[in-house]
């Protein structure tokens, strides 16, 4: 009986329970009728200056934002890197893992803005406010050029891939499935009157990475904005991105329906700024350069009369000082810059050696600096790197490490280094093992990793860079004295 009665006093405490949490949920729905705001963060523009930092939520791409040699950059960060400096605040870049989440970030105060090349939607707007448009951009589809397209003439190889929205008709393409490009797929779809196979793929996926698996054939088919894809092709030259499947659309900051005057007064350094030279400084760097494919130039080292380049003997003479085979200098030096003196990068870096603005002075070489300073500084810079890998006993890695480190930094290869060992490969063994976690820094499981100290890096350059100055290295041994 004793027993019972506590049954049916607990059973009385349990719906007490349940009347309370029931009244506290109505009460709250209640709430959200009167106010649909008030479950989201109350931050505004007085916070931001308090603060004395304005706090970007975006992902890691050339588009948005990314480390290069140590430098910050991305369309969207030098455009942002302006306007915090118009509050007179500091800037910062806070990478989101997953981009189905940024939303929810945004609006539970982890960030004041979203900065990841976001199209102005009206689903998104029923959750977030946006920014007047930093541009307009038609979506496109990116998909492999034939793998003889170098030798063939444009107007040949262009039969071989799809030139219709209507070619896609029964193909499978790959998209972010919280994506506006996903939406445009299935309107596509339904005008088609016929059937476009839609994989969905996570937003812990990068743009880039998309692209990239399109280059190398691990799928055919994504979609993307067209500034997206201009930026790419540098790094991707065997993908094409010409057909559009849409109309132009407004691509915008995000920013939260509790943060009116920060989304007023960005609204009008946006008016004034897009007018503006730097303005269109900024979108010719990211999106006219970075356009441009890096052709391969393999036969430059057939250049007749024994010489690979006009600096020959200023090469020659600086890595006799340190007794290195001029020729390995030599073709880094090609890797960079292809000879060109007065070269600079759409990223800033300049000269034969591609400094950056802020490492070259460190070397005593500047924008104007003749050739023979600027080679000498590289050359220093590549003792320095040497210095630095030590502990790499064979020379052959320890070369690779050190330029690796002469592209990358020493900072994300160490990176590699450190998911290597945990990955229980050999950390110093630069084939195969460590090149391969330099490839995977681009993904965010990898780049977030507790091990990972210095973030993204766009690991297919770096792998690239060091596979193609070895190549060149032997070609040249094989074509000139030492």
């Amino acid at each position: 009986m004793k027993y019972t009665n506590n049954i049916i006093h607990l059973a009385k405490i349990f719906g007490l329970f349940l009347f309370i949490l029931s009244c506290k949920t109505s009460q709250e729905e209640e709430k959200k009728l009167i106010d649909p705001l008030a479950h989201i963060h109350k931050g505004d523009l007085a916070d931001v200056l308090e603060r004395g930092k304005l706090i970007v939520l975006t992902e890691n791409s050339a588009n948005s934002y990314f480390i290069y040699k140590g430098a910050q950059m991305g369309l969207e960060y030098e455009i942002l890197k302006y306007f915090a400096k118009h509050l007179n605040v500091s800037l910062e870049m806070k990478v989101v893992k997953d981009l189905d989440h940024i939303i929810e970030m945004l609006n539970s105060g982890d960030g004041d803005l979203i900065a990841c090349n976001y199209t102005i939607t009206k689903e998104r707007q029923k959750e977030i406010d946006f920014s007047i448009p930093i541009m307009k951009t038609a979506q496109v589809l990116v998909q492999r050029k034939p793998d003889d397209w170098r030798t063939r003439r444009r107007k040949n190889w262009k039969k071989d891939i799809l030139t219709d929205p209507g070619d896609l008709i029964g193909k499978t393409v790959h998209v972010w499935g919280n994506s506006s490009y996903y939406k445009r797929l299935i309107h596509l779809q339904e005008e088609l009157g016929d059937t476009i196979f839609i994989k969905s793929l996570d937003g812990d996926i990068i743009p880039e990475e998309i692209i990239g698996m399109v280059a190398n054939g691990t799928i055919d088919y994504t979609v993307t904005d067209k500034n997206v894809a201009l930026i790419n092709q540098r790094f991707y030259p065997n993908v094409d991105a010409e057909l559009e499947v849409s109309v132009k659309q407004r691509i915008g900051i995000g920013v939260r329906k509790t943060s009116p005057n920060l989304r007023d007064t960005l609204n009008a350094w946006l008016e004034s700024f897009k007018t503006t030279t730097t303005f269109r400084h900024i979108k010719h760097k990211y999106l006219k350069l970075g356009a441009l494919p890096t052709k391969s130039r393999d036969e430059y080292s057939s250049i007749g009369g024994g010489k690979i380049s006009p600096f020959d003997d200023i090469i020659r003479e600086v890595a006799q000082e340190y007794s290195w085979d001029w020729r390995f200098l030599a073709a880094l030096i090609y890797q960079e810059s292809k000879f060109v003196d007065h070269k600079e990068s759409w990223a800033g870096a300049y000269g034969l050696m591609q400094f950056m603005p802020q490492t070259g002075p460190s070397y005593g070489v500047f924008p104007d600096s003749s050739p023979k300073v600027q080679i000498q500084g590289g050359m220093k810079k590549i003792i320095k790197n040497w210095a630095d890998w030590e502990e790499i006993s064979d020379s052959i890695q320890r070369l690779k490490f050190t330029i690796a480190s002469y592209n990358a930094g020493l900072g994300h290869v160490q990176d590699a280094q450190r998911l290597t060992e945990k990955n229980g490969l050999d950390h110093h063994m630069w084939d195969d093992n460590v090149e391969d976690y330099i490839l995977k820094l681009s993904k965010p499981k990898y780049h977030t990793d507790e091990v990972v100290k210095y973030g993204y890096l766009r690991g297919i350059e770096t792998y690239s860079y060091v596979r193609k100055i070895f190549i060149r290295y032997n070609e040249y041994k094989n074509s000139f004295d030492e």
